[in-house]
């Protein structure tokens, strides 16, 4: 499960040892942590990271068929999460250890920055390949953090895009060596850790209005 720590100003979020999927469970511990993220006094920022091969491989989609009766409940819960990150009040980086995928690759894409290991692990959104189309809300996150041509690429074809790749394409601001991930994601953090505030809320709540309003839609959040 997904544990909370912290250096000097940066707060490390480890999203665990396996595959990390969204399980309910899961997104209520990362909500927990970023409730003391939030509540927090001073200087502060957020640096997510995980242990092992994942980063997170997405959806939980075991879960999720076994209780497809709770489908758009589930949906509101990730969307919320992604909400969640998108606006709070601290600087947030990525740190892509291993492979992140779906769901996960959207999580990450919810951070300001991203550092991705450069030389193994992939960063994809597969939903092409697994017959699964973007709602709404993840289309609007995913067209709003990247390029045109690399959302249209990402989205379409479903491309796995190695650390140098994702770099080139825009998707990450740096590609690093394996023991570097973590440490550059938390220099970058601690850089910015002064920034924490409500106005920086309110910057991100307004410059991603759009993005926050599907998101947000719980009436019709699959589309």
């Amino acid at each position: 499960m997904p544990q909370l720590d912290r250096q000097d100003n940066v707060f490390v979020l480890d999203l665990g040892d396996g595959e990390n999927r969204f399980h309910p469970d899961w997104i209520a511990a990362v909500d927990a942590a970023l409730d003391e993220v939030e509540k927090a006094d001073g200087p502060r920022a957020l640096v997510s990271t995980a242990t092992g091969k994942f980063y997170s491989n997405g959806l939980d989609l075991d879960w999720l068929f076994a209780h497809a009766d709770q489908h758009q409940d589930y949906v509101v819960s990730v969307h919320g999460l992604f909400a969640r990150l998108l606006t709070l009040p601290v600087v947030t980086v990525a740190a892509l250890q291993g492979h992140t995928f779906a769901a996960g690759a959207m999580f990450s894409l919810a951070h300001d920055f991203r550092v991705m290991r450069a030389d193994r692990g992939f960063w994809c959104l597969p939903e092409a390949d697994i017959n699964i189309p973007f709602t709404p809300g993840m289309s609007a996150l995913i067209q709003s953090r990247l390029t045109p041509r690399t959302a249209h690429e990402a989205m379409v074809t479903a491309r796995r895009y190695g650390g140098q790749d994702a770099l080139a394409a825009e998707i990450v601001d740096h590609a690093v060596d394996e023991d570097a991930v973590r440490t550059t994601a938390v220099g970058i953090a601690q850089a910015q850790a002064a920034k924490a505030g409500d106005t920086r809320a309110t910057i991100r709540t307004r410059m991603y209005a759009p993005v926050l309003a599907a998101l947000r839609d719980t009436g019709n959040p699959l589309g």
